[in-house]
């Protein structure tokens, strides 16, 4: 029986190849197939003519070249064929499609051999998404692929698919615009879509029966073939997710893919281990397998053609499908230098492409801290963002505590960490990071490298959390509190990021963990978007507000530090500041923006000068709400209320 365990070897004596060329290319006259295997002594390439079922008819050895490289070539036209790979060691290990698969049969069992030319929609040369001068002008909007249309009141044919997302005019059955149209009403910039690459533990043939966010990845360059309309032939979903990305670009909306490069669902059994056994992987002392994800491995992504691997398969999803930047789940396992490089190499492409991730392990690593892309090292990671957990928990208690309580919920002496997260999580000579109980120090560099947000897919939704800490809130003051909540993300400083559905209250009936939960549960309820038709307005004149004015988006650290000033006297459960619009190129000079966390209304002392009311805890206009103040004023309990110099 193998040892699965790596202390006797050495890594980095493994060979590096260096060529583009690794995996399966189809060609009229010829297919032409590489791998790397430099611990193989025999690869056996298997040919089948379906997806699943069925002996392989035809079975030749590949021949080894240098680097660690078997390749071989079959002469003919084999589009449409199915392939697999066994490679010996010294020992057999088992049948996969190896590393490089771009295109699988159902539940990834076999890889296809498939023409690239046809999976490209009409116009697919001209495709291309919304560049902003800077990443703070974005708005992201984080959702599911099977949540966003699955429900029956979505109104959306191609339930749980890819081709959900180029439906127009869908509606619910009060008129209520669902679909594409509601991200092009609500006003986001960017969709981004939890992990489409090949995951495990949803049966493509049989999708339905179960659910999975997709954290449990198999092929990191082919498509899930549960959101296609047929997962026997991995084509269609190339074609129907190329689709998807041209209809949101043709409204002017982005995508941003969910990445899971820190592990993969299975370990021993993985592709990478039936082809290069440990290498992709970190190991413990003992030589067993480390685990900083907490789901039984870790992605050593120091290594060479690991960190290639890496680099490569991302510049494939840019090249090959248009998306326009990548969220990377618990980056804090990656190395800071494959971030680096990362940064690097997509920049050649497109220096438009946004890069963030979550700024942390789920377990211990063998790699120490300071090497890892950890929150705490973001400064040195330019042009890539992390996840501020420290506003999320100030706004509305720990993430994981459904009775514990933030700023919108009514805990007071958070103020602190809800100015670190107004003002982008960069140094600010008026914050003071003794006083926040999660932070010792300014961990961004520039406003964007701070993705700003109260609630993501994972843990509760806002409205659950808040419910659950405040069982006796009515419905209208756990409104209000939304309201506050997303007024807080979306006017701050850095990267705002909506969960999807939180602009109308969505809730997973209180499941703070619904990761293979039912669709009763994940499903996105768009009747609730007519229930709560004045959070979603809210949001959307939020929204409107950030666009219209660069005050909310300042792209430098500098420019937040001197035209954003918390200007009035401090007070229990309040927060306030001043902005110098005009000089950042807003056309409002002087904006004052308050925020009262309490439950009982509280007076503000002005600074000096006639004032309009702007927003308030119910509406937001441009134009003004009602006669100007000056000298002092009231702001409602549980609101948000900005004042603009006349």
């Amino acid at each position: 029986m193998r040892n699965w365990k790596f202390n006797h070897i050495d890594f980095s004596t493994y060979p590096n190849y260096e060529a583009n060329d690794l995996g399966v290319f189809w060609a009229p006259e010829k297919t032409t197939i590489k791998i790397w295997a430099p611990t193989a002594k025999i690869v056996e390439l298997r040919l089948y003519k379906d997806g699943v079922g069925g002996e392989a008819y035809h079975k030749t050895n590949l021949q080894q070249f240098e680097s660690g490289v078997w390749s071989t070539v079959l002469t003919g036209d084999y589009e449409g064929r199915f392939y697999t790979f066994r490679v010996n060691d010294g020992e057999w290990l088992d049948e996969v499609p190896g590393i490089y698969s771009r295109c699988v049969g159902a539940n990834g069992l076999r890889g296809m051999i498939y023409n690239p030319n046809k999976t490209n929609p009409e116009n697919w040369i001209n495709d291309f998404g919304p560049r902003y001068k800077s990443f703070t002008d974005t708005v992201l909007y984080e959702t599911h692929v099977r949540d966003f249309s699955i429900a029956e009141n979505s109104g959306i044919e191609n339930k749980g698919k890819f081709l959900g997302f180029t439906e127009i005019g869908t509606k619910t059955a009060e008129g209520i615009k669902t679909g594409i149209d509601h991200l092009k009403e609500l006003g986001i910039t960017h969709v981004h879509l939890l992990p489409v690459n090949d995951f495990v533990t949803v049966d493509e043939e049989k999708p339905l029966e179960k659910y999975n966010w997709g954290y449990d990845p198999q092929h990191f360059n082919a498509l899930e073939g549960s959101y296609s309309s047929n997962p026997y032939d991995g084509s269609v979903r190339i074609l129907e997710f190329k689709k998807l990305v041209k209809a949101l670009h043709d409204n002017g909306i982005g995508v941003i893919l969910d990445v899971v490069f820190n592990h993969t669902y299975y370990a021993k059994e993985s592709v990478f281990n039936q082809i290069v056994p440990g290498y992709f992987y970190r190991q413990k002392p003992d030589g067993t397998f480390a685990n900083a994800s907490g789901c039984g491995n870790e992605i050593a992504s120091e290594r060479s053609m690991v960190r290639r691997y890496i680099i490569n398969t991302l510049k494939y999803w840019v090249e090959e499908f248009h998306v326009d930047g990548f969220r990377f789940d618990l980056m804090g396992i990656l190395d800071t230098k494959t971030m680096m490089e990362i940064r690097s190499e997509l920049s050649k492409i497109d220096p438009g492409l946004f890069m963030y991730g979550e700024g942390w392990a789920a377990d211990q690593s063998p790699m120490a801290e300071e090497s890892r892309a950890v929150k705490q090292n973001t400064s040195q990671l330019l042009g890539i963002a992390s996840f501020n957990d420290d506003f999320r928990d100030a706004l509305k208690g720990n993430h994981g505590d459904k009775k514990s309580k933030g700023f919108v919920s009514g805990l007071v002496l958070r103020e602190e960490a809800i100015k670190f997260g107004i003002s982008g999580a960069v140094y600010h000579p008026q914050v003071n990071s003794a006083y926040i109980e999660s932070v010792s120090f300014h961990w961004a560099a520039e406003p964007n490298q701070c993705i700003n947000y109260v609630s993501c897919h994972d843990n509760y939704t806002l409205w659950d959390k808040l419910k659950l800490s405040l069982p006796k809130a009515s419905d209208e003051e756990l409104r209000r509190r939304v309201k506050l909540a997303g007024a807080l993300v979306l006017t701050s400083q850095g990267v705002p990021l909506l969960h999807a559905g939180v602009d109308f209250c969505r809730s997973k009936n209180g499941n703070g963990n619904s990761y293979k939960s039912p669709d009763s549960v994940n499903q996105i309820d768009w009747d609730r978007k007519n229930t709560y038709i004045d959070v979603f307005v809210y949001f959307q004149k939020l929204i409107k507000l950030r666009k219209t004015h660069p005050a909310f988006r300042m792209a430098d650290a500098e420019q937040i530090r001197k035209h954003l000033n918390f200007c009035t006297k401090y007070q229990i459960g309040v927060v306030s500041y001043c902005l110098h619009g005009k000089t950042v190129g807003d056309s409002w000079d002087h904006i004052i923006v308050m925020f009262n966390g309490n439950e009982n209304e509280v007076e503000i002392t002005l600074p000096e000068g006639n004032y309009q009311v702007i927003a308030n805890a119910n509406d937001i206009n441009e134009e003004g709400l009602g006669s100007s103040v000056k000298d002092e004023i009231i702001v409602e309990p549980l609101s948000m209320l900005i004042l603009v110099r006349k």
